[in-house]
């Protein structure tokens, strides 16, 4: 499966750690358009697996506690999907209804919690959420907009959100419990690819996107405003990716004109100078997590569309494996 919005490459793995060197992977299945699971449980690797369903969008996963896993997708009907892993066994289907017209993104923000988001047939944002004892219905976040939503959180009980309108131009909605939800603001720019954002610490916001030039470009919330957009270079023929495995650090990939991956990093307040080639030959997006200080692990599908995998221990880079 190529994984292309024209002609942009897009992620279409999702993967999380709920601990150390434990990882969680997961793709929809080619020929059966299944839910398909490959882990490692710290010595090596499982699966793949088959959970099931039919799936129309790729997934997006979640881990709210040790041991807990969260997964979301749309079926046939359009509507969202969830089945979660409780630590001993998986749980059927579980139908959220809804009709959506892009694939979706969750993020937990505490144990217990679980906020979604995807585009609904007016082109607007719609949420649910789960407080630890039901959900709570989808309620319009307006907007419109012509990329998938990116959400993240930096710290309990907040949620920031990003996407791309009707001009390209990147929007940003925040909510916080002293004052709620806050409207849709332009962050500005002109963008050819989905935005990706993290958080490095309390406050600290990074978003990405690819720019008309083909190169990455970057913004950051420091707490109190906005940077505004700086190039970061490369030229590539995806969407971004990020990462952050402590504070104050990023990491960046990307698929360049030749099929391989790039990297760039963001330490001690300085981006590196260069974008190093990871090599591969990719036919989507990276998917990075890190389950720890100083470590990556970046997934992605190669050209025999298999899962494929590459990893930074701390020391040096692992080369490319196959997972199946």
């Amino acid at each position: 499966m190529v994984a292309a919005t024209g002609s942009i490459l897009t992620a279409v793995i999702a993967a999380v750690s709920w601990g150390p060197n434990r990882l969680d992977v997961f793709r929809t299945g080619t020929a059966n358009r299944d839910l398909q699971h490959i882990w490692w449980d710290g010595s090596h690797w499982g699966g793949p697996e088959s959970l099931g369903g039919v799936l129309t969008s790729p997934p997006t996963v979640a881990s709210w506690s040790a041991n807990r896993l969260d997964v979301f997708g749309l079926g046939t009907d359009r509507g969202a999907w969830h089945k979660w892993w409780d630590g001993s066994s998986w749980s059927g289907w579980e139908g959220h209804g809804g009709v959506f017209t892009s694939k979706l993104d969750v993020t937990a923000w505490s144990a217990n919690r679980l906020d979604y988001f995807g585009l609904g047939t007016n082109s607007a944002c719609y949420h649910e959420w789960w407080n630890g004892g039901n959900w709570n219905g989808y309620e319009s976040l307006g907007g419109v907009f012509t990329s998938p939503i990116t959400s993240i959180s930096y710290a309990p009980n907040t949620l920031d959100l990003f996407g791309l309108g009707t001009s390209s131009g990147a929007y940003h909605k925040s909510y916080n419990p002293t004052t709620g939800w806050s409207g849709w603001v332009s962050l500005g720019g002109i963008f050819t690819s989905n935005l990706a954002a993290t958080s490095w610490g309390d406050d600290e916001i990074d978003v990405f996107g690819r720019g008309t030039d083909n190169a990455l470009w970057w913004n950051h919330w420091n707490g109190l405003s906005w940077s505004g957009w700086s190039s970061l270079g490369g030229v590539f023929t995806s969407e971004p990716s990020v990462v952050s495995w402590g504070p104050g650090r990023l990491d960046v990939f990307g698929i360049g004109t030749n099929g391989a991956m790039y990297h760039k990093w963001y330490a001690s307040g300085v981006w590196a100078t260069s974008w190093e080639s990871l090599g591969g030959v990719l036919l989507s997006a990276p998917t990075p997590v890190s389950w720890g200080p100083n470590r990556l692990d970046i997934f992605g599908i190669g050209t025999d569309d298999a899962v494929y995998h590459k990893w930074w221990d701390g020391a040096a880079w692992g080369g490319w494996e196959r997972l199946g």
